[in-house]
C-alpha cells in the first residue's frame, strides 16, 4: 500500500511540476511577448559557431526571435546573379531552421528593401545587376566616401514605382520565406534619405510619404497572400524635426506622414541607440504592434525593456499588447559579434553590442521573474 501512495505522490508532483513549468512559461511571454536579436545571417564558414550560439546561448536567455538580416547571403535558385560569392545553401538554412524550431525561436528573414541598396563606395547586389532601378542613376558612387557629401548620398534606393523591380524583388522574398519557413519578413526600409526624387522619371514630383506608404503596402500585401506578416524599422514614420530625434531615427523629408497611410498589421520595430525614447507609445496609439530596439549601449536597453514591461502594465486593454517586446539589434558580422560575446576579442569600451545583449537577457529575467 505505502508503495502505491509513493507512486501516487511521485505522478502528482511530476505533475504538478509540468504544469508549474508550463505556467513559468507562459508568464515570461504574457509579460514580454517578443525577446528577440536581429543579427546578420552568418557566412558559410560561421554557421557552426552560430548554431552552437542558438542552441546554447540562445535558448537559454529565453530568446524566442531571431530577425536574420540575410540580404544576398543565400544561394538563390530564382535569381542566383544576386547572391554572394560566399552565401548560405539551402541545406544550411536548414539546418538553422532546425535548431531553431527545437527551440521554440521563430525566424524572421530580412532583406533590405527599398533603401539601403549601398553601403559607402560600392553598390549592393540588387543594383549592380539591375541598374535600371536605381532612383538617382546620376549620382555615382565616389572613390572615397564621406558624410556629408554633395550629393547627399547616404545609400541608395530603388524606384519604388519601375515597373520590373517588384518581379524581382518577391522572387527572391518568396524564395527566402519559403527555406526559412517563415511567417514574417523583415524588410528594413529604414534611413531611406533617397525618394521621390527630381531626375526619376516615375516618381518626380510625387508626394515622398505616398510612395513610401505605397511601397510599404505593396510589400504587405504580396506577404499577405501567403499569410506572412510584415515587420519594417520605424524612424521614417517619425517626424524627426517635431520630436528632435533627427534625420537618422527621424524623417527629415516627409516620409513620417506615411504612419497614416499603411496597414496597422504591419510590426514596428523602434531603435532608438543612445537614449530609451518614448516612441514605442506614439506608434502603438496608431494602432501598430512595435519592439523596441537597442544597439550598444546596456543602460539604454534595460531602460528600453522596463518601459516595454511597464507600458503593458498601465495600458488600455486595446493598447496593452501592441508593446510586444524588444529586440537587441548587432550591425557587425555574425562572427564579429561571437569573439566579442564569448571573449575571444575582448571589447575596449564597455558599450558594445554583446554587452548591451547580456545587460538585456538578464533585465528580461529579472522582470519575467517578479511578476
Amino acid at each position: 500500500m505505502r508503495k502505491y501512495i509513493l507512486i501516487l505522490a511521485a505522478i502528482t508532483c511530476g505533475c504538478a511540476f509540468a504544469q508549474t513549468s508550463k505556467t513559468s512559461s507562459e508568464m515570461t511571454d504574457s509579460i514580454m511577448p517578443v525577446r528577440g536579436l536581429c543579427i546578420a545571417a552568418p557566412r558559410p564558414a560561421e554557421l557552426n559557431a552560430f548554431i552552437r550560439f542558438i542552441d546554447q546561448a540562445l535558448a537559454s536567455k529565453q530568446i524566442n526571435t531571431l530577425i536574420l538580416r540575410v540580404d544576398y547571403n543565400y544561394q538563390y535558385k530564382s535569381h542566383p546573379e544576386l547572391s554572394d560569392s560566399l552565401a548560405l545553401s539551402e541545406s544550411d538554412v536548414r539546418r538553422l531552421v532546425s535548431v531553431c524550431k527545437k527551440h521554440n525561436i521563430s525566424i524572421i528573414p530580412q532583406i533590405n528593401l527599398l533603401g539601403h541598396q549601398s553601403w559607402a563606395g560600392s553598390i549592393g547586389n540588387l543594383l549592380k545587376h539591375y541598374p535600371e532601378f536605381d532612383e538617382t542613376p546620376l549620382v555615382k558612387m565616389p572613390e572615397k566616401y564621406v558624410w556629408p557629401n554633395p550629393d547627399g548620398l547616404y545609400c541608395k534606393s530603388y524606384c519604388p514605382l519601375h515597373p520590373d523591380v517588384h518581379k524581382v524583388v518577391f522572387a527572391i522574398v518568396d524564395e527566402i520565406c519559403d527555406v526559412f519557413e517563415a511567417d514574417a519578413f523583415h524588410a528594413g526600409m529604414d534611413e531611406v534619405f533617397y525618394i521621390g526624387e527630381k531626375q526619376c522619371p516615375r516618381c518626380s514630383g510625387r508626394d515622398k510619404a505616398e510612395l513610401f506608404a505605397g511601397e510599404v503596402r505593396t510589400i504587405r500585401d504580396h506577404l499577405a497572400i501567403k499569410g506572412r506578416k510584415l515587420w519594417i524599422w520605424g524612424d521614417r514614420l517619425i517626424d524627426g524635426k517635431t520630436t528632435g530625434i533627427g534625420e537618422w531615427e527621424g524623417s527629415y523629408n516627409s516620409t513620417w506622414r506615411a504612419v497614416d497611410m499603411i496597414p496597422r498589421d504591419v510590426v514596428i520595430c523602434d531603435w532608438h541607440y543612445e537614449r530609451a525614447d518614448k516612441t514605442p507609445v506614439f506608434f502603438a496609439m496608431k494602432g501598430f504592434n512595435v519592439v523596441a530596439c537597442p544597439w550598444r549601449i546596456p543602460e539604454v536597453a534595460v531602460s528600453q525593456a522596463q518601459d516595454m514591461v511597464r507600458f503593458r502594465e498601465q495600458s488600455t486593454p486595446e493598447m496593452k499588447d501592441r508593446f510586444k517586446g524588444v529586440v537587441q539589434t548587432v550591425w557587425s558580422g555574425a562572427g564579429q559579434f561571437l569573439d566579442s560575446y564569448y571573449g575571444r576579442k575582448p571589447e575596449e569600451n564597455k558599450n558594445n553590442p554583446a554587452s548591451c545583449f547580456r545587460a538585456l537577457c538578464d533585465e528580461i529575467l529579472k522582470l519575467t521573474s517578479a511578476r
